[in-house]
C-alpha cells in the first residue's frame, strides 16, 4: 500500500510557512530559515528531501534536495514529480513518519548537517 506523502497538517503548515516567506520576500527580501517540515526519502537509495515550505500551487517545495552525490542543495522541487518517481521492486518516494527536525532548513543544506 503506497503511503501518503504529506499529511493534511504537514501541508498546512508547508502552505503556511510559504506564506510567510512570500509575504517577507515582498517587504525587504529576507526570509525565515524555516525548520523542516517533513522528510522525504528513497527506501532503496540515498535520496532524501527536508521540506520547508509549499507554495499555493500545491506542488512546489521549497527545501533541500539531497540525491546522495555528495552534496545537498537548498531550492524548489516539484512534489508531484517526486510522487511519480517510481523505483526497483514497485517502491516510492516515502515520508519519514518519525523525522522530527531540530535544526533549521539551512543546516540541512551544509555539507555534514549534524544529526541528518
Amino acid at each position: 500500500m503506497r503511503q501518503v506523502m504529506i499529511l493534511p497538517e504537514q501541508r498546512e503548515k508547508l502552505l503556511e510557512n510559504g506564506r510567510v516567506n512570500l509575504a517577507h520576500r515582498m517587504e525587504d527580501g529576507n526570509t525565515v530559515d524555516f525548520f523542516p517540515v517533513v522528510k522525504l526519502f528513497n527506501p532503496c537509495g540515498a535520496a532524501t528531501w527536508w521540506i520547508s515550505e509549499m507554495d499555493e500551487d500545491g506542488d512546489t517545495v521549497f527545501g533541500v534536495c539531497d540525491l546522495g552525490m555528495g552534496f545537498a542543495e537548498l531550492g524548489y522541487s516539484s512534489l508531484s514529480e517526486i510522487a511519480a518517481l517510481t523505483l526497483p521492486f514497485g517502491l516510492y518516494i516515502e515520508r519519514d513518519e518519525h523525522f522530527e527536525a531540530r535544526f533549521p532548513v539551512s543546516a540541512f543544506a551544509a555539507q555534514t548537517p549534524p544529526q541528518r
